[in-house]
């Protein structure tokens, strides 16, 4: 996957102390749209296999469409609080840095490219693939936990294919070993349940147990997936304080009718909390 060329690269500042935000790191686009700056691996992803035809192609989704189907606080109650696109646009956790270990797969270069490929995807914030058409994103905090919510098009490629990659992500990336500056993390990847929305969707649970400044720390990230006709929403949360999975469904769950009124040609409604 490669990165999106219109995503600035710039140093996320954070205070790691005693329960502080993750450590973020800038992701430099080395102009050959490779999308992995210094992260380059000689380990190519291997063929996505299709378990199911996409459905008919929905209306195409604008950009205002895009920020329209974007969820508020509101959709996700708890404490969370909205920051600025710029701001979300350039979180990059550096525990998702490295190179994975082949030597740690059975099938050796095949499987170690697709866990190569996720954690360049998760790190990049382009999880199926860079969209073929209008997107948009929202974060949110919570205390030292973040939530990355994103609404795009993806006509003329197929999120259905990423859909079926991200299905065979548990079993090939069950646990392995990735290196950074002879610093070795620890991945495991299981797959997670979501709500019964959108025409398919997948989840997963990341952990990866490393070290920041010298203290030991694990990064734990709840990455779903949903396809609504050709338009496609991704979330991740999470963060050194384990995952978010009541928020991640509850954002699944609004932001996916969200996406089908946009879709059919209506203005979102608001939610409960916002009428109140």
């Amino acid at each position: 996957m490669s990165r999106r060329p219109s995503r600035p690269a710039r140093v996320l500042a954070s205070a790691l102390a005693a329960g502080a935000l993750l450590t973020t790191a800038a992701c430099s686009d080395d102009g050959n749209g490779s999308g992995n700056g210094a992260r380059a691996s000689d380990v190519s992803a291997s063929p996505l296999a299709r378990k199911q035809p996409t459905s008919s192609p929905s209306p195409t989704l604008t950009e205002a469409g895009a920020q329209a189907a974007l969820i508020t606080e509101a959709d996700i109650e708890d404490d969370w609080t909205q920051v600025k696109d710029t701001e979300a646009e350039n979180w990059h956790d550096s525990l998702l840095i490295g190179t994975v270990d082949v030597s740690d797969f059975i099938s050796a270069k095949a499987d170690a490219a697709d866990c190569q490929q996720l954690l360049d995807s998760l790190f990049d914030d382009d999880l199926l693939g860079r969209p073929s058409g209008a997107s948009a994103l929202r974060g949110f905090v919570e205390g030292d936990s973040r939530l990355l919510y994103q609404v795009a098009a993806y006509d003329r490629t197929d999120p259905q294919d990423s859909l079926d990659w991200m299905a065979t992500l548990p079993e090939k990336c069950d646990q392995f070993t990735a290196t950074e500056n002879g610093e070795e993390r620890t991945v495991q990847v299981v797959e997670t349940s979501l709500p019964d929305v959108g025409d398919a969707r997948e989840g997963l649970l990341v952990t990866v147990k490393g070290t920041v400044d010298g203290t030991p720390a694990t990064l734990t990230l709840e990455v779903a997936a949903v396809r609504v006709g050709a338009d496609a929403i991704t979330v991740t949360a999470g963060g050194l304080d384990g995952a978010e999975d009541d928020s991640v469904k509850e954002a699944l769950e609004n932001g996916t009718q969200r996406l089908k009124d946009v879709q059919a040609g209506k203005t979102p409604a608001a939610s409960p909390s916002e009428i109140e």
